[in-house]
């Protein structure tokens, strides 16, 4: 399976587990929902987020699978930079926050590496 389908599926199934069990998903990466009661509405609208991104790469071919996987890194990085952020803030955890960044800096990784070997 190549990175892009990998990624495309894992962030279809971590967005239905954050829809299904949101609380259960947030105690995975780390968070505290009985910290923040309000966390559910949140992990479900990220899931909705994770499907549709993972749905929509995995449907598009040719260039328009390209621009997906630099959406998805968009998405990504901004994932890792919001949790840098809530490290140095300290408003989570610190191995929460070290696990939220460094998966996703590996999800920009991974679509880097699709890109180069997409352009050969």
């Amino acid at each position: 399976m190549d990175p892009v389908t990998g990624l495309s599926f894992g962030r279809i199934i971590i967005g239905i587990g954050s829809i299904v069990s949101p609380k259960l998903t947030a105690r995975l990466f780390g968070l505290s929902p009985q910290a923040n009661p309000h966390l559910g509405y949140f992990e479900r609208m990220f899931g909705v987020r994770e499907i549709a991104l993972g749905t929509l790469t995995l449907m598009a071919k040719g260039p328009a699978r390209q621009t997906m996987i630099v959406a998805g890194m968009a998405v990504d990085g901004g994932d890792a930079a919001t949790g840098a952020i809530g490290l140095v803030r300290k408003d989570v955890p610190k191995l929460a926050g070290v696990l939220l960044t460094v998966v996703a800096l590996g999800a920009v990784g991974s679509g880097a590496q699709a890109l180069k070997d997409a352009r050969g």
